[in-house]
């Protein structure tokens, strides 16, 4: 099977699953059944594509011309397939704890969330194959809207109020910067095409590339850079499979990734070291970092709290990226993968808290870790990666940006990195010396006497992820040689 018949069954494989769940909504294990059939099966393909990736073979397939030079089209790279890698690994596992936690908490309207987060998945094979910035901007928007029905899917005030804010903030900045800067882009180069080393160098004045590389990281507000980044805690009242969703699987991957993307592709880096032209970004990404991190510290909701560590890791990614420097990009980009696996532990853990025992406070989890051990043991080794402690993966994610930093000579970057570790040890740690070490309140204590997890399909998942911490830890070898050439000349 040739490169470009692997990549459109990428795409085509949830399409095909989205189309499909709207005539199984009578038959619940069929839908299910179906749903993570297509999982594995895009997993297949993605897993057969890596080492022809790998190899070199970057081909690309044409979908749609609409006129000369704008086109849908479809490339691989290696940064691309880590995205898809990382959705593909992911999408299984979430859709087996969705349905322990979808039947669980006796959700409504199950086979629209599961037709949503299949269309959810297509978009983000349109974006990690997209070889040109309308590719990737089509891909984009059609991830906002898929998900939105996800955001919203309580369907009560609250869950619409969220939508709304969700909705808003993703389409205005998409609309209103993404846009404009990728119509600037094609007026100035004549080309949208992704190229090693970019594409602007030469046709945009060094004076505007910051205004151009602004409209850029701001109009990609999946990335959640501060001010445009309220959208995330938003949307924390979707129900917990969706927050994984959002938080590691697509959304919030997605922003970072095509960040990641329009840095490598269409500024190159270096045109960004020579310029300085993403100075200003270090410290509007090195602000996010820290501000997100001390709101996480205030918050007593537990997913209010991920969600503000995750605006904060986002960042790390931006941070990797603006350093302009081969070790911080590279950082960065790995930080995609780490972050993804870590966040997506923790949600799975609150959410099987709830499924158990509907708390939703971290003070109300005192004693719970003696009562679901397995569950707070995967917290833990979830938060020690996203912490970046050894032997964890997130370890290696942090310690090339810090080297990335030093790289550029920024001690202050160097200082940002170390405290915002130092703030995830603060906001994350607590909720396992609750629950292992703090006396039971009320309930809880009554529940000391035995294991009362949630059901195996909301334990199972985390269990698998928190492995994939550690295994990470171990696999940094081949990932930084599969990732190498994005940081070749």
């Amino acid at each position: 099977m040739t490169t470009a018949a692997l990549m459109l069954l990428c795409l085509a494989t949830p399409a095909a699953v989205a189309l499909l769940l709207p005539w199984l909504g009578s038959r619940p294990n069929v839908r299910e059944g179906v749903t993570l059939c297509g999982a594995l099966l895009l997993l297949l393909w993605v897993l057969i594509l890596v080492p022809r990736v790998a190899a070199g073979d970057y081909s690309e397939v044409q979908l749609l011309v609409m006129v000369s030079g704008l086109e849908i089209a479809f490339r691989p790279e290696p940064l691309g397939m880590l995205f898809a890698l990382v959705a593909a690994g992911l999408w299984p596992l979430n859709s087996l704890y969705s349905i322990g936690y979808m039947r669980g908490n006796s959700e409504q309207h199950q086979s629209r969330f599961y037709v949503c987060f299949a269309v959810a998945i297509a978009s983000v094979m349109g974006m990690a194959f997209a070889a040109n910035l309308l590719t990737l901007f089509v891909f984009y928007e059609a991830l906002t809207l898929s998900t939105y029905p996800l955001v919203t899917h309580k369907g009560d005030e609250k869950a619409r109020q969220g939508g709304r804010v969700y909705l808003g903030i993703l389409l205005g900045t998409s609309i209103g910067f993404l846009l404009p800067a990728i119509i600037w882009t094609w007026a100035a180069t004549g080309t949208l095409s992704f190229q090693q080393g970019g594409i602007v160098a030469g046709h945009v004045a060094a004076g505007l590339l910051p205004l151009l590389l602004a409209m850029y990281m701001f109009g990609i507000g999946k990335a959640a850079l501060m001010p445009f980044h309220r959208w995330l805690p938003a949307a924390m009242v979707a129900p917990t499979p969706v927050s994984a969703l959002l938080h590691a699987v697509a959304v919030v991957k997605g922003g970072v990734y095509a960040v990641m993307k329009v840095v490598i592709y269409v500024f190159g880096i270096d045109t960004l070291a020579t310029t300085g032209a993403s100075v200003w970004l270090i410290w509007v990404a090195g602000a996010t970092v820290l501000i997100a991190s001390l709101v996480a510290l205030t918050k007593d909701n537990l997913k209010a709290r991920l969600a503000y560590s995750t605006v904060s890791q986002l960042s790390y990614v931006v941070l990797g990226a603006a350093l302009a420097t081969s070790m911080g990009v590279l950082g960065g980009t790995l930080q995609i993968a780490t972050h993804a696996l870590g966040k997506i532990t923790l949600f799975f853990c609150a959410g099987a808290i709830y499924t158990a025992t509907h708390k939703t406070e971290v003070s109300q989890l005192n004693g719970l870790g003696r009562v679901m051990p397995f569950t707070f043991g995967a917290f833990f080794v979830g938060a020690l990666s996203i912490i970046g402690l050894p032997p964890m993966g997130g370890t290696w994610s942090k310690w090339l940006l810090l080297v990335g930093a030093a790289d550029a000579g920024s001690i202050a970057v160097m200082g940002i990195l170390l405290l915002s570790s130092l703030l995830n040890i603060a906001y994350l740690t607590p909720v396992v010396a609750r629950g292992f070490f703090m006396p039971a309140l009320g309930e809880g204590r009554s529940r000391a006497g035995g294991i009362r997890e949630a059901p195996l399909f909301c334990v199972l998942p985390p269990m698998i992820t928190a492995f994939g911490c550690l295994l990470l830890f171990f696999m940094i070898d081949p990932l930084v040689a599969f990732l190498a050439p994005l940081i070749e000349g």
